[in-house]
């Protein structure tokens, strides 16, 4: 694997910041344009849509949420990190007449930022907050599970928890819609290499039974059976509302900030202090994972950033050297470990996620043993 620009084989996308390390799968054509902007642009022509057509689209889809939701407390339901698009999308539902259930998922880790950022968005839009508070000794004994497991996707167990409990109260309180804050003009682009699928809770049980002490009481863990349950027994669907609207990054932070007093926190995601470290330190560190390459070479897709000014972001620091310090030793003492362990754990060899066991394609294939019933399952689909 590529694992410098110094070394031989090092390519860079012609039009991104892309390029061949930690990344096996990028693949150039003779322009030496990468895979990565085709399936862009593939993706943007079927899904984002705007101006007269997107409003056609999103005016019948908010016209379905307030039919379904009339006579109900809430229509909707959006979970809130503190964040840009989360933000911006509550804003929206605000301005759209939409009555969403609002939810953050409190793992630990929050910033006084993104503190501040939820506040501001509950106390000006009116709208209701619930609040899951992880328990943090079964939360930190997954963190650590995954950490001495030697895998890369170690946000896997948030997002995982936040899709489950966004669906688990969907279905108590009677919403049909999920609205996403996931959009394609910002974060459509991100190597498969770099990620695991938010859905596998098999993976999550199966490192932290091997490698965890804590019993998991509480986690809110979501199966492929329930999956199948919410979205096809109760209809349950997530929209991302933000794909029929005019969607400009730097636009949009100055809206929230003026609409919502939001307040920037400086990287993508990085209104929690975990995923700051993760991103800005584990991954460069030890998986030679620089995200910053992604995020800004989807804006470049979208044509709202240039190459040369992406550039000219990567040749910054990606961790500020005091903030790294501050976080570095606020996460080990959080974590209750010692430096020379965490140094081990850094300088393990790379391991997959199916190197444990995880969630196949499908049902049959995870289960095995009912793998007989599937010419009956179809016979009644």
């Amino acid at each position: 694997m590529i694992k410098s620009v110094s070394d031989p084989g090092y390519l860079q996308c012609s039009i991104s910041v892309l390029d061949n390390i930690a990344d096996p799968n990028i693949t150039f054509d003779e322009k030496g344009i990468s895979n990565y902007y085709y399936d862009y642009l593939k993706e943007e022509k079927k899904t984002v849509r705007t101006g007269e057509e997107g409003k056609r689209v999103l005016d019948s889809i908010i016209a379905d949420i307030k039919a379904y939701g009339k006579g109900k407390k809430y229509d909707c339901i959006t979970g809130v990190s503190g964040g840009v698009d989360s933000t911006y999308l509550a804003l929206q539902a605000k301005q759209l007449g939409l009555r969403p259930l609002i939810v953050h998922f409190d793992n630990g880790w929050n910033s006084e930022l993104a503190v501040m950022n939820i506040e501001n968005i509950i106390s000006r839009l009116g709208f209701d907050l619930y609040t899951l508070v992880v328990d943090w000794e079964e939360f930190k004994d997954i963190q650590l599970s995954f950490l001495k497991a030697s895998v890369v996707d170690i946000e896997a167990i948030t997002d995982h928890a936040i899709i489950g409990t966004l669906y688990k109260l969907a279905a108590e309180n009677d919403i049909q819609y999920i609205l996403s804050g996931s959009n394609i003009v910002t974060e459509f682009v991100l190597p498969k290499y770099w990620i695991w699928s938010k859905y596998d809770s098999l993976n999550i049980k199966s490192i932290h039974k091997q490698f965890g002490s804590v019993p998991l009481k509480t986690f809110p863990f979501l199966s492929g059976r329930q999956v199948h349950y919410y979205t096809k027994v109760k209809k349950i669907q997530t929209l991302s509302l933000l794909n029929y609207l005019p969607y400009n990054k730097a636009e949009v932070k100055k809206t929230i900030t003026r609409e919502l007093g939001w307040r920037d926190y400086g990287g993508k995601h990085y209104e929690s202090v975990f995923t700051r470290f993760y991103q800005g330190y584990i991954l460069p560190k030890k998986f030679l994972i620089d995200k910053r390459k992604a995020h800004l070479s989807n804006l470049i897709f979208a044509g709202q950033m240039s190459k040369d000014d992406a550039l000219k972001e990567l040749a910054t620091p990606i961790y500020d050297p005091e903030q790294l310090k501050i976080d570095y030793d606020f996460v080990l003492k959080k974590f209750g470990m010692k430096d020379d362990e965490f140094k081990k754990i850094l300088s393990l060899p790379r391991k997959e996620h199916n190197d444990y066991p995880h969630q196949k394609n499908n049902i049959w294939d995870s289960y095995p043993l009912i793998r007989p019933f599937k010419k009956i399952w179809r016979m009644f689909k």
